[in-house]
Formats: C-alpha cells, structure tokens, sequence
C-alpha cells in the first residue's frame, strides 16, 4: 500500500500544481478561495504554493502606469505584487480621507486582481518605505498624550481605526481571496522588532495587542509580522533582509517567508548610487528557495519616484529607483529583469518537487558545495528515485558559496562545475537549466537625449548641437523674487524659538523667523578693534537654515541636528535678522518618531556683542509657515497668470530664492520624459501644477566606486556609480500629466542656478547587447514540459539561444557589432578576438534587424561552420532599437 500510495503521490504531482483562475473583468478576478498555512508554505486553494512577489508602492508612480508596471512584473515571473498602504495620503487631514490619483489603493489592488495576480497588502500603518515620517499622517504629533508604537491608549485607537478602515474597504470592494478577491495576506506593523528593545515591557505588550487587533478585524486571510521574532500566535514573522535563506519563523508551523528582499538600496543627497549585482541578487532568491523558503518579495521590483515632498530621510532624494528590475521610468533594467525572469521560471520547473515534501534532502558535495533536494522519495534517510524517475518528481539545488573558486562536484553520479558564489538549479534532478551567475540575457543601455522639438512658439534665443547629437536650447523664462519680509496674514508673533513642525504641520519644508536687532556704534568699535565678526550660534538644527541680513543672504548651513556658527555682518543701527529653517523630508526610521522634530534644539545666541552675547530665546519672533508663491499656488495653471512674473534676461540669472517659471510642448511619441535640472542649486519644480519634487545638484565624493565584484556578500556600498557627479539631475515627469503643447514649468530656486539650461529629455533604452556562449544553458522555454515518452524534460534542439527584445513600439534597427567567436571586451567596447566567423553581422543582421525581438541559436551550424576548433565559442551583439513610428515617417 505504501508503494501504491507513492505511486498515486507521484503522478498527481506530475500535473500542474498551480491553481488556474479565469479573470473576468476589472471587479471579478479569481473564484473565491481561502488561504492558509503550513510549515512548508502558504496554501492557495488547498494547495502549497512558491510564490514570487514584486514589490510596487502604488503612489510613486501615476494609475496611468500601473497597468504596464503590473504587466511587466507578471511578464518577469511575478506571482504576486506586493505594496504598503501610506496612512499620510489616504488621511492627511484626521478624519478626512483620500483614495484618488496616486492614491487610489482599490483601482491599484483590482488592476492587480485583473492580472491574474495575488496581492500582499502591508498595512502597518507604520511603513518606514524612505516615506515622509514613515507613513505617520504628521498631525498624529498632535493628539494629547500620544507616543508612538507602543503601549500607548491615544496611538492605539488610532491606528486600530486606520487599520480597521483599510480592511473594512478591501472587504467592502470584494478583495479578499474568499470574496473572489486578489488579497492573499496582510501586514501589521513593520519591522518594529529592531526598535521594540527602546520601549521595554510596553513593547513586548503593544506588540501582542497590534497582533491581537489584527485578527480580531477577521479579513479571512493571513497576517504576517516582518522582523519580529516574537510575533505571537498565528502572526507569521518573516525575514527581510539582503539574504534571508537562513531564516527560521518562530514556529515549526509557519512558513518561512521573505517580505523583502533588498535588491538595490535607497540615496541620499550628495552619495554615489548603490548598485546590487543580478548575480548576487539571483544567489540570494535561489538559495532561499534552496533551503526551505517559500515566498519571497523584491524590495522592489519597481521603486518609482518620490513626487512632492514625500521622500523621507532627511535628504532622501526624489528618485526612488532602488536600482529595480523596472526602473523609475518603467523602462525594463536589464540584464537584471530578465536574468530573474529566467530565474522565477527554474523555480517554477522546481514547484512540483518543492511542495511535494515538507524539508529537502541535504548532501555536502565539497568544504563549500552542497545539495538540497526535493521530491517524492527524497528523505532524511537518503535518496530513493525508484518511484518517481519516470515522473521526474524530484528537484536539486547545488550550490557553491566559495567566493573566489569554481567547484566540479559530483551529484548522483554526474559531474557538474558551479562556478564561484553561485546555485545551479538542476529542476529534475540531473539537468541544469539555470545558474545565477551565468548571465545570458541582454544587456539595456539606458540614455537621455534631448528631445526635440521643444518650444516651437516660444521665442528662441540660440540652440548648438555637440558632436553627440545632443540639442540645447535657450528659452524665455520669467522670474519673480520670493520676498524676505514678513506677507502672510496668518504670521503670528512669539518669545522665543517654537518647534518647527508644531508650527508647520507639515504644510510645506519652509518656517521663516523674523526679528531685530539694534547695532551701536560702540558694537561696531568693538569688532573693528578687535577685527572680529558677530555670529549666530545655535547648539542643534536640522536639516538646512538660511540666515538672511537686512534682506541679503548671509549664509547657510546643512546638516541633521548639527551646530550652528555662522559669521554675519550688520549695519549700524535696526537690522532685520530673518531665520529660515527647512526639512528636507522627514525623519522615517527608529524609536520615538514623534520626538523627532525639526528646526532648532538648545541654545541660540548671537555672540561677539560688545556688551555680551544676544540670547535668541528671549527675543520676540514673527513666525510664517511657507513661501509666498507656494501658498498662493503661482505654479499652478489657475493661479500663475495672478502673479507678478518679469521677463528674464540672460544677464539676470542665477539668483537666490527666486521663481522661475516657462512654457513647453511635450516631446512626440511615449518614451519617458525627464526634466534636467542639472544647472540649477536646489529648490521644488512643478509641471502643470504637479508637484515632481525637490531637486538638489549635491555632488557626490569621487571614492568608493571601484569595480564591483558580485561574489561574495553585498552591502550597500560594496558597488557604486556616479561618484564625483551630482546624485540627481534627472527628474521624472509622466506622461499623463503633460498636455500637446503649452506645458508649465514651475521652479523654485533657493542657491541660485541658470533656468536657461534646462531642458527636457527624453529617457531611453536605445542600445542593446548580449553575449551568450556554447556553455551557456538552452532557453528554459524548452525545459517547460517534460518529454511525454519517458516523463523527463525534453532534450531535443538543447542549444543556447540569444534573445534580443526592443521596447514596445521599437525595432531594432541596427546591428552596431555582431561576432561569433571569441568575441573581446563589453557593452558598447565589443572588438574581435582571434577566432571570428566571417558571416557572423549577415547572420545577424538577417535574424533581427527591422524586427522588434529576435533570437539567435549559438551552434557552429547555426554560422556555418567551426570558426576554430578546440575552442568555447561566444556570440557577442550590440544592437541599436529606434521607434517603428520614426522609422515609418522617415520613409514617407
């Protein structure tokens, strides 16, 4: 009986194990179905599922592109989105809530569901997320008596009615899995276990209440707890981290779960890019998988932008790319999308055998080499394939975590190299068909170009074209000074410093201070005899402050609670002292967040006075919450005419606090369109009254971007670009918020810049390449279905193929190098090697160009012939793509 039951085990296995579901339409998805849980993974339907999630925040990018960014995830092998719900937009007035534009969570989930595809929604209400104040609506400061995250009646209630609302939403739109819904599970609080020690008894008691209230609200679908190792009851904890395939939940009966996967990281202002390797990237999900974990999500497959002012920090900046297979734009970055794509589909082959057992097999194959295997008749005791060979029930991992060295190892007989830091995935337990450091995608090189035209009914002053074929135009702007004066009828007057975020409320990052003081001519005898200079002095400020003069800038510091010394010089007599403190997004991470603050801490004075140093505290203040031009909205089309705009010469540029404002046409076709701000200091733009963000051209150090070696474990600052130029340039402006013709552009310069050198361009994936080699693995596509004669996969027409895909809309046009052989150099410097056959561009060239995809076998028949024998022949392509639209007009 044992044996039959094996045998009956074996062949339902054999099936396709994922729950099919037939999408309807947008508001009916899936037929209802219920999730639980065992040890080994989430149960979809009754049956165990591995799942790959892709993390997108829905606000950070527009609804207009969340239809193609769900689509490209699905396309990468995504089985579920994953995103957190940001309490700070849907209510940034306490009880007065928003679900429309970037915040319409419902269309986001049902756009999802439309798909085919689960939903993990991370409530928290705290998200961290690099988000303004972490998620927190900043008016939450405000409730008497209230401490945030912990055991705190005030903060309690709160969150339990935003929780509660959330839920009751999705309930009440039918999103939950057993409605028929896309929801497979839910997230309470975030991370709270890296903080939870800094709140004592009262942590370890609000963490059991949020977990109590969680599954008192009864959504029907799992919850889970990210970085809590105590998470109680059936709250599952789960990792996130770079590498999370030694992670154990805190009860044999939970899964082992991976929320996120960090697969770049977050930049501040003035810091070189961080950049995470698709090797080291793909080792870490398929060692996961490898050793028992079962979901695992991208943090993130598409990071998106920071619009407005909701990055957090400080000094967060406004694109939030996170180095993703899906860049800020919605451009595909690969080779990182689609080496992971080809991942998630070795993975896919492996399911049946992953959910067959409840733990793999473990064998040491070398000091660093070892095996996990998984199937029917794989036990602890030892491997017995007898029953289940012809079903191909059986799945291995071998992996070599040696850093520096390949390894040969012998696996059931079969001998296999595994190069260095890397898992090869072997889905029937004798054929490798994926190795997370051989690389055989294409490679995007992305550029921005100028578009054109720009302004045809704007006067234009001169235009020069480089010998790279980028344009650059002079346009007619307008300016209008931000005063320094006191204008606002709301500006109140009172002794001493006020907080700057009690005062504020988060309406804008600015908070002016305004007092005077009398200058005698003994002050000034004084510093002349003694040649020295009054200064302000402040023990602590964050995270920028301007100290303006009788009107005149005297100066400026930048820094996150740090102190202030700063030279000025005054006149004889009343002096107008005007301090100017601003955030640069709102501090995200750690304990007490609503002790935080901004503005200014301890003393303040004014030293160097004859008679003595001038306490600030004790001086009456005049206090005004914003710029004049923001709150009267000049950047918006209703409002811009109403302001007092003058012409702007070529002579008048670069001034401090000053708006600038110019009219353009939106650059033909779709590709992605970016501002270019990389003449100007630091301020906000708006398009059209949309808010792109703060813009700032800090200059990153120029150590620290070495060459970057995937092998071994990554860090955040193991590989970065961009050292020695400004972090940020390129602003994302999306197409749904341009019109034809008759754009507005709205800049507020704060350090002074040169607006005539804006210019807009457009974001582009124009250039291809790739390498595949004989040694690299056939296509996975041919490994889909196991041969029906004998039950394993096929092994007809196994040669390695090169794949080529242009953007949507986009040929390739071009074949810029093409050389089978042994090809020499990378990307953009490809030359000949020794070896090359001769016909290599013809073939080539035939294959792709005026096609938007194409593929290339990689066989000597393929060229023609041996080109030299004895020796591991390379393919190596460079490919340019160019808009079947421009090709179609250029031949009219």
């Amino acid at each position: 009986m044992g044996a039959k039951r094996a045998l009956l085990q074996c062949l339902s296995l054999s099936l396709v194990i994922q729950v099919s579901f037939v999408v309807v339409s947008l508001g009916n998805y899936f037929k209802p179905f219920n999730v639980t849980y065992d040890h080994r993974a989430l149960i979809i339907g009754g049956k165990r599922r591995m799942l790959i999630s892709a993390g997108i925040h829905y606000p950070r990018a527009t609804p207009e592109m969340w239809p193609d960014l769900i689509a490209k995830s699905k396309e990468g092998g995504a089985d579920v989105i994953q995103t957190y719900a940001f309490w700070n937009g849907h209510e940034p007035v306490r009880g007065e809530y928003n679900f429309e534009g970037r915040y319409d969570i419902v269309k986001f989930v049902k756009l999802a569901g439309a798909s085919g595809l689960f939903l993990h929604l991370r409530i928290g209400p705290y998200v961290c997320a690099e988000w303004n104040f972490g998620g927190f609506p900043v008016w939450l400061r405000d409730i008497p008596g209230i401490e945030f995250r912990t055991d705190n009646v005030p903060f309690k209630e709160e969150m339990q009615r935003f929780v509660k609302k959330m839920v009751d939403l999705m309930r009440e739109e039918m999103l939950f899995s057993w409605q028929g819904g896309p929801i497979i599970m839910l997230q309470i609080e975030n991370e709270y276990g890296n903080i939870e020690g800094s709140y004592g008894p009262s942590g370890k008691a609000y963490v059991k209440w949020a977990a109590g209230m969680a599954m008192g609200l009864r959504a029907g679908v799992p919850w889970v707890m990210c970085k809590q190792t105590d998470a109680p009851g059936d709250i599952i904890d789960a990792c996130n981290d770079y590498y999370c395939d030694g992670y154990k939940p805190n009860s044999y009966n939970k899964p082992t779960l991976w929320t996120e996967n960090w697969d770049g990281w977050y930049t501040s202002w003035g810091d070189s890019l961080p950049h995470r390797p698709v090797e080291d990237l793909a080792f870490a999900v398929a060692r996961f998988f490898q050793r028992g974990g079962s979901f695992q999500n991208y943090y993130m497959f598409f990071g998106g932008t920071n619009f407005g002012r909701t990055s957090g920090g400080p000094f967060y900046i406004t694109s939030y790319d996170y180095d993703a297979p899906i860049d800020e734009y919605g451009l595909l970055s690969e080779p990182k999308w689609g080496h992971l794509k080809d991942l998630h589909a070795a993975i896919k082959l492996c399911e049946p055998a992953l959910v067959a057992v409840d733990s793999p097999h473990y064998m040491k194959l070398g000091p660093k080499q070892e095996a996990h295997v998984y199937g029917v008749g794989v036990h602890s005791e030892g491997l017995n394939l007898t029953h289940c060979e012809t079903q191909s029930i059986c799945s291995a991992f071998l992996a070599n975590i040696d850093e520096h060295k390949s390894a040969s190892v012998t696996f059931l007989g079969q001998s296999y190299t595994i190069p260095p830091w890397s898992v090869s995935i072997l889905p029937d337990c004798r054929n490798t068909v994926f190795n997370t450091a051989k690389v055989g995608v294409q490679t995007s090189i992305k550029t921005v170009e100028f578009a054109l035209p720009l302004l045809p009914k704007i006067s234009v002053l001169h235009q020069t074209v480089d010998h790279n074929k980028t344009s650059h135009y002079s346009k007619s702007w307008m300016a209008l000074r931000e005063p320094i004066d006191i204008w606002s009828e709301d500006n109140f007057t009172a002794q001493g410093f006020l907080e700057h975020l009690n005062v504020t409320k988060d309406r804008s990052d600015y908070l002016w201070h305004f007092t005077r003081i009398y200058v005698s001519d003994e002050d000034i005898l004084y510093w002349e005899e003694n040649k020295i200079s009054p200064a302000v002095t402040i023990d602590s400020m964050r995270d920028v402050l301007y100290v303006f003069i009788n009107g005149q800038l005297a100066g400026s510091v930048v820094g996150h609670w740090v102190k202030v010394t700063l030279p000025i010089k005054f006149s004889l007599g009343l002096n107008d002292l005007v301090l100017l403190s601003e955030t640069v997004g709102l501090q995200n991470y750690g304990a007490f967040l609503e002790k935080d603050g901004a503005g200014f801490r301890g003393k303040a004075k004014l030293t160097g006075f004859r008679d003595g140093d001038v306490d600030l505290s004790k001086l009456s203040w005049t206090y005004q919450v914003g710029l004049q031009g923001e709150i009267q909205k000049i950047y918006s089309i209703e409002e811009t005419e109403k302001a007092g705009w003058n012409d702007l010469k070529l002579d008048a540029v670069s001034s401090t606090f000053t708006w600038y404002k110019t009219y353009f046409d939106a650059p033909d076709g779709e590709d992605p369109v970016a501002l270019d701000l990389g003449s100007m200091g630091k301020g906000q733009a708006w398009v059209n009254g949309h808010h792109i963000g703060r813009y700032w051209t800090l200059v990153a150090s120029k150590g620290g971007c070495q060459t970057c070696d995937y092998r071994g474990a990554y860090h955040s600052n193991k590989c970065r670009t961009n050292c020695g130029k400004p972090t940020q340039i390129w602003y994302h402006v999306p197409r749904s918020w341009l019109q034809a013709t008759n754009n507005l552009l709205v800049i507020f310069e704060e350090r002074g810049g040169n607006p005539f050198e804006i210019s807009i361009k457009l974001r582009l994936s124009r250039i291809l390449c790739a390498q595949v080699s004989e040694s690299h693995y056939p296509p996975l596509q041919r490994w889909s279905k196991p041969d029906s004669a004998n039950g394993k996969f096929s092994g007809k027409d196994m040669m390695p193929v090169m794949h080529l895909r242009c953007k949507d809309g986009h040929i390739i046009s071009s074949i810029e190098f093409a050389s089978y052989g042994t090809p020499k150099g990378s990307c953009q410097r490809f030359s000949r090697g020794n070896c090359h056959a001769p016909n290599s561009l013809s073939v080539v060239l035939e294959a792709c160009e005026g096609r938007g995809s194409c593929s290339v076998g990689i066989s000597n028949a393929v060229f023609g012939g041996d080109p030299c024998l004895g020796v591991v022949k390379t393919l190596a392509v460079e490919a340019r793509c160019t808009s079947s639209s421009n090709i179609r007009s250029s031949q009219m």
